[in-house]
């Protein structure tokens, strides 16, 4: 073989040598790629922890603010129900007169307008004579023993229970009997 023949042969081995290192490189950067190293893993879960962290304190915040707009709103609610009653009220102090039954008739409308501005928002009041004991709703602070009447029956109400649903907001003040 001539010179010129052995240096092209070289360079075609040089080449294809070239070829097979560059192949290898591209086929382990390939794998770098697609398996990520464990700090790379870890940086991942940080940030991930991170980004959860976050988002979990802006759901309390966020709870938090609509928890208390909820209230106030709620609190609004009841005293726009209870206003007309008290406007009511100050009509009445308003008035120069000395007739006692037009105070009376303004007093116990005044008192419907309020127990029914109650039954809006949702409390109802509880507790008549006749009806049975429950310690659950009823405090009872007095009892007699009576033959005519029933056990754990409700003789006397001296102030009545309220409630709203299931919850009682004061339990009824009551006599019971047997």
């Amino acid at each position: 073989m001539s010179k010129k023949e052995k240096e092209k042969e070289k360079e075609e081995i040089k080449d294809d040598a070239a070829v097979d290192v560059t192949e290898e490189a591209n086929e382990e950067a390939n794998e770098e790629k697609t398996e990520p190293t464990l700090e790379d893993q870890l940086a991942d879960a940080k940030k991930q922890l991170a980004y959860t962290a976050a988002e979990y304190a802006n759901f309390r915040a966020r709870s938090a603010k609509e928890k208390e707009q909820t209230y106030s709103n709620a609190k609004g609610n009841v005293v726009a129900e209870i206003l007309p009653v008290i406007d009511n009220l100050e009509r009445a102090i308003a008035q120069d007169t000395n007739d006692y039954e037009a105070l009376k008739k303004g007093v116990e409308m005044t008192l419907d307008g309020l127990m029914n501005a109650l039954s809006k928002i949702g409390v109802e009041a509880y507790g008549e004579n006749g009806d049975s004991f429950d310690p659950n709703f009823h405090n009872a602070v007095m009892h007699v023993e009576d033959e005519e009447l029933g056990e754990n029956i409700i003789t006397d109400v001296f102030q009545k229970g309220y409630k709203i649903g299931d919850r009682v907001i004061r339990p009824a003040m009551v006599k019971t009997a047997n």
